[in-house]
């Protein structure tokens, strides 16, 4: 893949995980909906706790990463995870 081709919200992972046959080695992240945050404090998003992590990445990355394959994430791609679920956070700049 040209990495001009990668999507801002995509997350190369350093270590892939394996699902059966297949092994993930990107990862899209999607803007959270008010429903997929349900359950999840935004406090503990915005400090990146594991745990809120770990319910909220199922529920917006693309292909649908299980909470099992999200414990098994080495640091440094739960961190590029975090990232990107952080930056969703922040209001739009204004023009």
């Amino acid at each position: 893949m040209n990495p001009t081709d990668i999507n801002d919200n995509t997350v190369i992972l350093d270590v892939p995980l394996k699902r059966g046959e297949m092994e993930i080695t990107e990862v899209q992240v999607t803007r959270p909906t008010a429903g997929s945050l349900r359950g999840i404090g935004l406090a503990a998003l915005a400090n990146a706790d594991v745990d809120a992590l770990i319910t909220i990445l199922p529920r917006i990355t693309s292909p649908n990463l299980t909470k099992e394959e999200c414990s098994r994430l080495e640091l440094p791609d739960l961190i590029a995870l975090a990232g990107k679920v952080i930056g969703f956070l922040s209001p739009k700049p204004v023009a």
